[in-house]
């Protein structure tokens, strides 16, 4: 028994001693024992390309992964592991407006919610973000992402939701990926109202804008449930499937802007499949509106709509559109209000392309049918999750409104198209 008592005594001062040994070592060369940071990127939508990581002062540097020819170089989407739980990090990035949020937007839950960081600190062209995580790792993006199988998974639930909603594939891409859509419609030759968001694959806001619209067409909302019975709605979450899937930009990509590829004969599969859809509609005098969902520059606080040049315009469709952005400004009042002075983007704004911008395309079809561009703002405070899907609802009453207004009743067959 003292034998054995003696053992255990021994044992308990050894590994005393050797703990106390090891905080000693520590302290005396003032490290600690970290993990490995890594940043992964090898998933849809991710984007970063790391410059340097500090793994004694946890600083990760990184720029968005350039991919030449597949637009600007401003998205980026990284997962990172070997993080200690409530400790901070730093994450910093270059070097463009475009890339360099105030505010960048994480994950510590696999995706499931997106909050943003704490304002980061700039310096020139760079932006530094402080991130406490809870969990050995967090996945941290430009803004909230929102992929092509996030557009499959709306579409499907909602088609599942409801008897009146389909979802559908509006075309295969150049490299092999499905369009997913989804069709709401209760009756045939009913005004048709087109919802697309993502013609350029890093403003990822507008998909949330997209998503907050289609999940209140779905509801029981009262204005949703007339809304239904009024009009074919089509909603395409996702435009430029490829490059939102690979990570890129995509504004001006080659050989093609998707938003400057609306001529006669489109490059891109999506755009060409849409012009079908829109261009049908109008030839049956059953088009009522076109919404093109966008983000705008950095510094652009509020969201705002470009509009066609209003002279290209029928008298009809004048009215129409200035009526729908009056409701508008009723009903996009917070937490990101929509500006009440719109911008024509014609001849002066885009001399070589301006009809071929999408909503430019559709107002030169001639109908009395509202065609407008929605850029939600998304450097702001506001610019979450949250509050991109309260716009996508608030659009929704807008359009609803609208559409039941006599103005837009020419959109309808059934009426005199002639006034």
């Amino acid at each position: 028994m003292k034998i054995h008592l003696l053992y255990t005594a021994v044992v308990f001062f050894c590994q005393r001693l050797c703990r106390f040994a090891f905080v000693f070592a520590v302290l005396l060369s003032g490290s600690h024992a970290y993990a490995e940071i890594k940043v992964i990127t090898d998933f849809p939508g991710g984007s970063g390309s790391v410059l340097d990581i500090d793994q004694q002062q946890r600083i990760i540097r990184l720029m968005p992964t350039d991919h030449p020819g597949r637009g600007w170089r401003c998205w980026w989407y990284v997962r990172l592991t070997g993080l200690t739980s409530g400790e901070a990090i730093t994450l910093e990035v270059g070097d463009a407006p475009w890339a360099t949020p105030d505010q960048a937007t994480w994950s510590g839950d696999n995706g499931k919610s997106w909050q943003h960081t704490m304002p980061g600190k700039r310096n020139g062209k760079l932006i530094r973000y402080s991130i406490t995580p809870e969990s050995e790792s967090i996945l941290v993006a430009w803004g909230p992402p929102f992929v092509p199988s996030d557009a499959k998974a709306l579409v499907s639930k909602l088609a599942t939701a409801s008897s009146s909603a389909e979802s559908f594939n509006l075309c295969r891409t150049r490299e092999g990926r499905d369009t997913p859509a989804l069709r709401v419609k209760t009756a045939p030759n009913l005004p048709l109202i087109w919802i697309q968001a993502r013609q350029h694959a890093w403003e990822s806001g507008s998909s949330w804008v997209c998503r907050g619209f289609a999940e209140w067409l779905i509801s029981d909302a009262a204005e949703a449930v007339q809304i239904r019975k009024s009009a074919e709605i089509v909603i395409v979450p996702i435009m430029d499937i490829d490059n939102v899937h690979r990570g890129a930009g995509g504004k001006s990509q080659s050989p093609q802007d998707h938003n400057r590829d609306w001529s006669d004969q489109p490059h891109w599969r999506a755009v060409a499949a849409a012009q079908t859809e829109i261009g049908a509609a109008a030839a049956e005098a059953r088009l009522a509106a076109f919404v093109d969902l966008h983000n705008p520059a950095a510094g652009n606080r509020q969201p705002y709509y470009y509009i066609p040049p209003r002279d290209i315009l029928p008298p009809p469709g004048r009215s129409n559109l200035e009526l729908f952005l009056k409701t508008s400004v009723n009903h996009i009042n917070g937490p990101l209000p929509v500006s009440n002075r719109p911008i024509e983007s014609g001849p002066k704004y885009d001399p070589k392309m301006w009809q071929f911008i999408s909503k430019n395309w559709v107002a030169r079809l001639g109908t009395p049918a509202i065609s407008v561009t929605l850029e939600t703002a998304w450097n702001t405070p506001n610019s979450t999750t949250d509050g991109y899907l309260a716009v996508g609802r608030q659009l929704g009453l807008t359009l609803a409104e609208t559409l039941d207004s006599a103005d837009l009743k020419p959109a309808n067959p059934e009426k005199d198209t002639s006034k």
